[in-house]
C-alpha cells in the first residue's frame, strides 16, 4: 500500500477530521474535504449512516492529548453539559451549561435518529439552563464556583458589553445588568431584546453572539431548523444565518446567509474580518459536505440548502434557486465532512508559542453521518496576512481513544483564551474544562 493511502486511513481511524498534521516540518497529507480547495466526490443520495459514537467518561486522571509543547490539565469538572464560555474584563470566565433535548419527530427516520441518540447517551435527562461563573484569582488553573444565572432557556453565546450581559437562549437574546466582580445575577431584571426562532435540526439549538470590535453592532448566529430544507423554506426564515442588530436590539438585518449551523464566531486579527465555523448537511455521502471556517462577507450567501461548496448543486434543492446557487461563496477551509465544527478562536498574545499566534484553534465535537469516525478534536489551522496558511494540525486530542469501539471520554465544543492566555476548551459530555498552557 502507498504511504499516501496508510497516511489517510491512519487520520481517518484516529478521528482526526481527515488528515494526517504533526509537529511543525512534519510531513502533512490531506485527506477528503480538507483545505482551501477540498476534493468533492459526487453526492450519494443513498447514503443514511446513522453512525453514533458511545460516551463513557474520563477516568480519573486522563486528559487529552495536547501538542507537543503544551501540557493539559483540568481547569473545571462536575458541571452539566457545559458548552460555550466567555472571559469577563475583570478574568472571570463564564460557562453556559445546557444540552440538546428531544424534540418532537415528525418522520420514523427522526424517531429512529433520536432512540439511537438515547442509547448512546447523546441526549440525556433535562437542560441546566444556567450560567457558571469561573474566579481563578491567584492563577493556579484551580477556579472558585458561583451560579451566576439560572432559569434560562437553553443559554449557549454570552457578552459582556457597558454593565450588561447578553445571553443568547435559543429562543432569544436577553441582557441582564451586571458589573464584572458580582457572582450573581437577579433573573427577574431581564430585558428581552432580540426574538429568535428555537430549536432546530438535530443540536442547532445554539446560538451565539458577539460584538463588533467598537461595540457599536452585535452579531447572533441562527442554525437552520432542517438538514436541506426538507420542511419548506418558509421555518427557514431568520435562519441559517449571523444577524446583525443594535445593542438594543433594533436594526435588525441579516448580515449573511446560507450558513446552515454557524456556530463560533471571531474577528481575524490581521484584517479584521469576521470569521465563523460552519456544520454542513448530511446524508449525501461520508466526505460531503466539508465542514469549514470562512470570513463572512456581508450580505454574502453562502450555498445552503441549495448548493454546497460555493456552486455545487445539492441535488435535493438546487433546482429551486439556481440564482442563489450561481451567486454562493465558496467558504475559505475545509475541515472534513461531518465533523462538528463549533468552536474558533483566534490565538493572540505572547502565551502561546510564536508559530501559534494569528492562527485559528477549531473544536470539532465529532462525526454521526459518516462511516469511520472524524473530528473529536480540537484543531489549528495556522494563517498568514489573514489567510489559512497550511494543513491544519492536531491541538487537542484522545477524546476518541479506539474508534473501533466508537467510544468517547468527552466532545470538545467551545475554545477561549483565559486573561493570561491559555486555551480553555469545553467537553460537553466529559462535563469538564480542560486549559491547555505551554509545557514548562
Amino acid at each position: 500500500m502507498p504511504i499516501t493511502s496508510r497516511r489517510l486511513i491512519l487520520a481517518s481511524a484516529l478521528g482526526a477530521g481527515g488528515l494526517l498534521a504533526g509537529r511543525a516540518g512534519a510531513q502533512e497529507v490531506p485527506a477528503a474535504g480538507i483545505g482551501r480547495a477540498p476534493a468533492l466526490p459526487a453526492p450519494d443520495l443513498r447514503h443514511e449512516t446513522r453512525n453514533f459514537s458511545r460516551q463513557i467518561g474520563w477516568p480519573e486522571g486522563k486528559t487529552p492529548r495536547a501538542a507537543p509543547g503544551f501540557a493539559v490539565t483540568e481547569y473545571a469538572r462536575d458541571l452539566d453539559s457545559p458548552r460555550w464560555m466567555h472571559l469577563l474584563p475583570n478574568g472571570d470566565v463564564l460557562v453556559a451549561e445546557a444540552r440538546t433535548l428531544p424534540k418532537p419527530a415528525r418522520t420514523a427516520e427522526e424517531r429512529e435518529q433520536q432512540a439511537q441518540q438515547k442509547r448512546a447517551g447523546t441526549v440525556t435527562g433535562g437542560s441546566a439552563n444556567r450560567i457558571t461563573l469561573l474566579r481563578d484569582v491567584d492563577g493556579t488553573g484551580q477556579p472558585e464556583r458561583h451560579v451566576l444565572l439560572t432559569d434560562l432557556n437553553q443559554p449557549f453565546g454570552m457578552l459582556y458589553r457597558e454593565g450588561r450581559l447578553y445571553v443568547a437562549n435559543t429562543d432569544g437574546v436577553l441582557r441582564f445588568p451586571f458589573r464584572p466582580g458580582e457572582t450573581r445575577i437577579d433573573g427577574s431584571r431581564a430585558e428581552r431584546i432580540l426574538d429568535l426562532p428555537a430549536g432546530g435540526y438535530n443540536n442547532h439549538w445554539t446560538r451565539n453572539i458577539i460584538a463588533s470590535p467598537d461595540g457599536r453592532r452585535l452579531y447572533v448566529s441562527v442554525g437552520s431548523a432542517s438538514n436541506n430544507g426538507e420542511y419548506g423554506m418558509e421555518e427557514e426564515r431568520r435562519r441559517a444565518a449571523i444577524l446583525e442588530i443594535d445593542p438594543d436590539g433594533g436594526g435588525q438585518r441579516i448580515f449573511a446567509h446560507g450558513l446552515r449551523n454557524p456556530n463560533g464566531m471571531d474577528w481575524e486579527p490581521v484584517t479584521g474580518a469576521l470569521w465563523t465555523a460552519v456544520n454542513e448537511r448530511d446524508n449525501i455521502g461520508d466526505n460531503l459536505v466539508p465542514d469549514y471556517i470562512t470570513h463572512v462577507r456581508e450580505g454574502g450567501f453562502y450555498g445552503w440548502p441549495y448548493s454546497y461548496w460555493g456552486s455545487h448543486p445539492d441535488p435535493r434543492m438546487a433546482h429551486e434557486r439556481p440564482d442563489l446557487v450561481r451567486a454562493a461563496i465558496a467558504p475559505d477551509y475545509a475541515l472534513g465532512s461531518h465533523t462538528a465544527c463549533i468552536g474558533l478562536q483566534f490565538l493572540r498574545g505572547t502565551a502561546v508559542p510564536e508559530r501559534y499566534r494569528g492562527g485559528a484553534l477549531v473544536a470539532q465535537r465529532g462525526s454521526w453521518n459518516r462511516s469511520a469516525f472524524s473530528g473529536y478534536r480540537v484543531a489549528f489551522v495556522p494563517f498568514a496576512g489573514g489567510r489559512p496558511s497550511g494543513l491544519a494540525e492536531d491541538f487537542l486530542t484522545g477524546f476518541m481513544p479506539d474508534p473501533e469501539r466508537g467510544e468517547t471520554h468527552g466532545r470538545p465544543v467551545g475554545v477561549i483564551q483565559d486573561a493570561r492566555g491559555a486555551v480553555l476548551v469545553t467537553d460537553d459530555t466529559g462535563n469538564r474544562i480542560w486549559r491547555v498552557t505551554p509545557a514548562v
